[in-house]
């Protein structure tokens, strides 16, 4: 996703509604939602760093102690841009340790780079790797990483990619979730631009992403399902996608909840926008549950 202006965070924010109902959570973008420790973590886009936010609840949110600022990343100015943001984090557990994944840039007019730093828990501290996990160029733009471990053969997949160039592409990690092993060949998803996350369930893989523009009514989630975390792909719809109030939808992650076992997804959206866009301001950070068909097809959310 790219980066926009992010609003100043309340260090405790608790939200309207019950935890049963969508919940608009708090000021930011590219959530990433986990659970440990007995508490739900988001992990969004912030400004110059990246924070974690807790809650026992889903109604009741903590920011967190700083996890990662550019000036914790020494290579990070080596392309020689005059400003850089980090942005679209991803959190995994692997190893017994935390691996924090991360877009940063510009785009333009140097290529992006993935970056991964190592945690020693959910809420940090956090230590960058010292170099790159991959840099983009050529028409590909390195962003949006999302890692996925496949529970049944525990090999790491990170997937990655978007934008401009609207490509996707999946690499394996080496167990020591910090270093690329080999890329995999993939065929691109039907309406892909960005936002990549994968989850599994019922031994059906299903690859969900954004569509569309970031700052206006057009970005929505797809999915597609496949019987492997890397295709073949079948195309599956919209999940989520702009109604009168809530704009724009997009960049999520999702979580299978402990409490019941119901699936959950963190997204974001404009509110209190009206038109086609583009938009300007903060977005919101999103929770809400997911249903599936018998069939193992999502339900497209309504949203609240």
């Amino acid at each position: 996703m790219r980066i926009v202006g992010f609003a100043t965070l309340l260090a405790i924010v608790p939200l309207a509604g019950s935890a049963q109902d969508a919940n608009s959570v708090f000021a930011g973008a590219d959530p990433d939602l986990e659970y440990a420790e007995n508490r739900y973590w988001v992990y969004p886009t912030g400004g110059g760093g990246l924070w974690a936010w807790s809650s026992t609840d889903k109604v009741h949110w903590v920011r967190q102690d700083l996890l990662l600022d550019l000036q914790n990343i020494r290579w990070a100015a080596d392309d020689g841009a005059a400003r850089h943001h980090l942005w679209a984090p991803d959190m995994v557990r692997a190893n017994g340790r935390w691996y924090f994944y991360f877009s940063i840039g510009p785009q333009n007019p140097t290529p992006s780079r993935l970056g991964v730093a190592t945690c020693k828990g959910p809420s940090g501290p956090c230590a960058d790797s010292g170099k790159p996990l991959f840099t983009g160029g050529n028409g590909f733009e390195a962003i949006d990483p999302a890692v996925f471990i496949d529970p049944k053969s525990r090999i790491p997949y990170l997937y990655a990619g978007g934008s401009a160039g609207a490509k996707l592409r999946v690499w394996v990690l080496k167990p020591d979730m910090v270093t690329i092993e080999r890329e995999v060949s993939v065929v691109q998803p039907r309406n892909f631009t960005e936002g990549a996350f994968m989850h599994e369930r019922r031994g059906v893989y299903y690859l969900s992403y954004s569509a569309g523009r970031w700052n206006d009514a057009s970005y929505q989630v797809h999915y597609s399902t496949a019987p492997s975390p890397t295709g073949p792909w079948r195309y599956r719809g919209t999940i989520l996608q702009s109604d009168r109030t809530h704009k724009g939808p997009g960049h999520h992650s999702f979580l299978r909840d402990p409490a019941g076992g119901n699936w959950l997804i963190a997204y974001h959206r404009w509110e209190g926008q009206s038109g086609e866009g583009p938009y300007k301001g903060s977005r919101r950070v999103v929770i809400d549950k997911i249903g599936y068909r018998r069939d193992g097809s999502i339900l497209p959310i309504r949203m609240k």
